[in-house]
């Protein structure tokens, strides 16, 4: 257990930070999913539109380094990919 004051601010500030990563990946999660149902309904027009919701939360992730942002672009390139060999 944290026994000074700056060690129990420190946990504090993990635990704010934890729960708001938490909630951020949540979202990304969610946007992606989105995407995904959209891609298994073959509905092009709904897997574009939720692509370009997703896009910028996956970013928004990498920016705030919840993700990497290799891992967030392959993530919106792939998905990208699938959306487009659907309308063809």
């Amino acid at each position: 257990m944290a026994n000074t004051t700056s060690a129990k601010k420190a946990t504090r500030k993990i635990a704010r930070r934890t729960a708001v990563n938490k909630a951020r990946r949540s979202r990304v999660r969610s946007f992606v999913r989105k995407v995904e149902e959209a891609l298994a309904s073959g509905d092009q027009a709904a897997a574009a539109a939720a692509l370009k919701a997703a896009q910028p939360e996956l970013m928004r992730a990498a920016t705030k380094g919840v993700l990497h942002a290799n891992t967030a672009s392959r993530k919106v390139s792939r998905l990208a990919q699938r959306v487009k060999a659907l309308s063809a």
